[in-house]
């Protein structure tokens, strides 16, 4: 292990000891209690706020009556902080002393007033009995103590969702919920503070640009029929990144962390407000050399500006840039080379450089006509420039190779034998929008309603050529092929939530989709052309729900949904211009559950679902693993399965200053093709075999442990089950390892911190796969890679 990082740990060890030894011998005299009460502007309670006096050691969260008790503190005048996703951040100035065990009633303001960006309602924590469906939030202090090198550790943690890692630091994320295939996030909508991330949210919704988790303030996950409100992908599920608002007081955070590899994260954000504006920075720099086998050069600059027009109206705004320099690299190992132990991290396309670059602009208008009515509109724009250097290879001897081979050449298909041209795949994508949204509250006869409606149109466009260069490293050469590809999408929802009781609530929606679209290719197989076809796709989306809260500790929340998701122009019209009117991607998903918190510190959700798809479309997309061209069309197939999450912190339960708290989730899902089909030369009927990449099982548990005094260490395990994949369900490997079983693997990290507080910093230490599990994380795109090996960072976050 490296010595600075000896040193650091033992350093960490002694900070460690030495307050505890302070707390164990510190005079306990003067000490009071302090305990207050935190609702939001409509008097609804919120639990799971974190409140501490800043400065000390001294927080808790409140419980779900929205009440906290902060225990044993000394006399004196302490600035009261309050901060829960989804509100405006609190202070409040208090006086301790034999007083102070009167409660205080504390008020927040949600924060979408603040910065009028659209924001998932599950976000809310008052409002999570209203929503009738499964809903996932990851707050900023979870983000935190799992000390992410990649997104996909934040997002293990939800129930239903698999992630798979492709090049262990989340450069592009890989998510699928519920069985849904995850090969670049195709099937869940994924948003940034709830405008569309992906590159083209109806032709090509793949994931080649990820959010940096390291910015964002939450996530939130939504997997009900809530989903109809935020199109066009409503068969997974939404994914929500929150970024921070502008503060209304000046503050600011340096966070650095380093580790093996030369890897390096530095981050600097300051906010401030000014009368009635305000304005948050964030840079973000992100580098390695080698973590494991991958490099890259990240930064990334985002600003939010926010302006209040008049107490019932207020504008925002919102610029990111991101360029990003990395080795990623389709290919994999072939299954000798994996068996070997030799090329775990090897470099196997050394040659081989992605280059994207995104730039984004974004402005809302909210105006609140009265307590019962408001319009948000936004308008977005943004373009993302994909272009991938890849040196050509082959398992085969070929003319003109390099001279440069990987593995075994006595096994057929067991080497790599690189060659000494490219294939530059350079794409760019247009992006741009508008959709108003309408939010009523309103009355007919005894019963109360909350009327959502909205429209959006969505333009977007791909410019895309594929240049062959003469060498194994040039991005210049002979232009293959050149297409343009365009769509055009008109959206309208409605959903209405109608409140029987205060126990009681019925919500339904409906989504309209219509998507035309067209591909006009210019060029193809070094040869001019002029093709142009087009088609369309249009799409009734409806959706239902209920919540009912039979006690006051627990709620039953059911729903069915249309899942829909257009096809991808490249699928629907071929290279010679053949519309294949493919109908889009459609299934009727159910769901059914319960969400409870007996007991102050306790608390479980529990959901069956069942998704039945009359048309999944498996492409054979190059990320996929397939040859690059034409589709698969999947029929008809099933999900059923249930996921189950619990969190408990004996420290709450026995009224003591630590916290103890566990989370842990656990999926079942059985995912299989359920109609004739055959596939393959000798026609295989693949019906009842599992879908690919979708395990039965998926289990995460965490432990959070934190002191009193500012020490906190959080372990975490993750199993994956084994999983095909293929359509075929081979078990056995293929020589080039693109198919065969995924085994099933276990995963632990840990990662420990402590807090000065007189300086406002945290030094942590983390360790990621600390067994040094060696394990195959997956097959695609072009063999197989193994997962991330033991992996140490360290850490320093300064707020001011």
């Amino acid at each position: 292990m490296n010595k600075i990082f000896m040193r650091f740990f033992a350093s960490m060890v002694l900070i460690t000891l030495s307050a505890i030894t302070m707390q164990l011998f510190a005079e306990n005299t003067s000490r009071h209690h302090l305990r207050g009460n935190i609702v939001n502007n409509e008097t609804e309670a919120i639990g799971n706020a974190f409140v501490t006096l800043e400065g000390t050691v001294y927080s808790t969260v409140t419980d779900l009556d929205g009440n906290f008790i902060l225990r044993n503190i000394p006399e004196g005048n302490y600035k009261l902080i309050v901060q829960v996703l989804g509100y405006q951040k609190k202070a409040i100035d208090v006086p301790v002393n034999e007083e102070s065990t009167k409660d205080l009633n504390i008020i927040l303001l949600e924060s979408m007033y603040d910065m009028p960006q659209i924001v998932v309602l599950g976000n809310r924590h008052g409002l999570f009995d209203r929503v009738p469906g499964s809903v996932s939030v990851i707050d900023k202090m979870q983000i935190e103590r799992i000390s992410p090198v990649s997104g996909n550790e934040v997002f293990r943690n939800t129930p239903g969702v698999n992630v798979v890692d492709e090049e262990g630091v989340g450069l592009r994320v890989n998510i699928g919920i519920r069985g849904l295939d995850p090969g670049r996030s195709r099937s869940v909508l994924i948003m940034e503070d709830g405008i569309p991330v992906a590159l083209k949210p109806y032709g090509e919704p793949e994931m080649y640009y990820t959010p940096a988790i390291e910015r964002m303030e939450g996530v939130e996950i939504i997997k009900g029929s809530g989903s109809i409100l935020f199109g066009p992908q409503t068969v997974g599920g939404v994914i929500n990144y929150i970024t921070a608002d502008p503060p209304a007081e000046s503050e600011g955070t340096v966070k650095l962390t380093g580790g093996e590899g030369g890897f390096f994260t530095g981050m600097l954000q300051y906010g401030n407000s000014f009368g009635n504006s305000g304005v948050s920075i964030n840079y973000l720099r992100k580098q390695a050399d080698a973590v494991g086998i991958t490099s890259y050069r990240i930064n990334d600059l985002n600003t939010k500006f926010r302006m209040d027009i008049s107490e019932k109206s207020s504008l925002g705004l919102k610029i990111g840039v991101y360029d990003e320099v990395s080795n990623s690299t389709y290919v994999g190992m072939t299954t000798s080379m994996y068996e070997s132990g030799d090329y775990d991290n090897v470099v196997l396309a050394p040659n081989d450089e992605l280059e994207v670059r995104r730039y984004s602009l974004s402005a809302t208008h909210q105006i609140k006509f009265n307590k019962n009515i408001r319009l948000r509109t936004t308008a977005f724009g943004y373009t993302t420039t994909r272009n991938w250097l890849r040196q050509d290879y082959s398992y085969t001897p070929v003319a003109d190779m390099t001279g440069v081979i990987w593995g075994d050449t006595s096994v057929a298909n067991g080497a790599i034998y690189l060659r000494d041209r490219t294939g530059n795949r350079n794409r760019q994508f247009e992006v741009a929008g508008i959709e108003p949204r309408l939010s009523v509250n309103y009355r007919l006869g005894s019963l109360g309603n909350e009327l959502e409606t909205g429209m959006r149109f969505l333009y977007e466009r791909a410019f895309e050529q594929r240049i062959n260069g003469p060498m194994g490293d040039v991005r210049s050469g002979d232009l293959r092929d050149d297409e343009i590809r365009t769509g055009y999408a008109l959206s309208a929802y409605a959903q209405n939530r109608i409140i029987v009781n205060s126990k009681l609530s019925f919500t339904a929606g409906l989504r309209l989709e219509n998507y035309e679209y067209e591909r006009d290719i210019l060029r193809t197989n070094f040869t001019d052309t002029t093709i142009l076809a087009g088609s369309s796709t249009t799409s009734l989306i409806p959706g239902a729900g209920f919540s009912y809260r039979f006690t006051r500790l627990a709620s039953l929340y059911g729903g069915v949904h249309r899942g829909f998701a257009p096809p991808r122009i490249k699928d629907a019209i071929s290279s010679d211009g053949e519309a294949y009117q493919l109908d889009a991607e459609d299934s009727w998903n159910y769901e059914l559950g319960i969400r409870s918190t007996p007991l102050n510190g306790l608390s479980f959700e529990v959901t069956g679902f069942f998704m039945d798809f009359n048309n999944q479309i498996i492409p054979v997309a190059e990320f996929a693993g397939g040859a690059g061209a034409g589709l698969i069309n999947g029929g008809s197939t099933r999900h059923l399965g249930a996921e189950f999450g619990f969190s408990v912190d004996p420290g709450i339960l026995a009224n003591t200053n630590w916290s103890f708290l566990l989370r842990s989730s656990f999926t079942y899902v059985n995912a299989y093709y359920n109609e004739d089909r055959f596939v393959g030369t000798d026609g295989v009927n693949i019906k009842n075999n599992k879908t690919p990449y979708s395990p039965e099982i998926l289990l995460y548990n965490a432990l959070n442990i934190t002191s009193p005094f500012g020490w906190y260490l959080y372990l975490q395990a993750n199993y994956t089950g084994e999983q095909f994949a293929d359509p075929l369900n081979t078990v056995e490997a293929s020589a080039n390892g693109r198919v065969g079983l995924i085994p099933s693997h276990l995963v632990l990290n840990a990662s420990t911190g402590y807090k000065v507080e007189p300086w406002n910093t945290t030094f942590s230490l983390s360790v990621k796969n600390i067994t040094d599990e060696r394990y195959i994380s997956t097959r695609r795109p072009q063999g197989i890679r193994v997962g991330l090996p033991r992996f140490i960072t360290a850490g320093i976050n300064f707020n001011f």
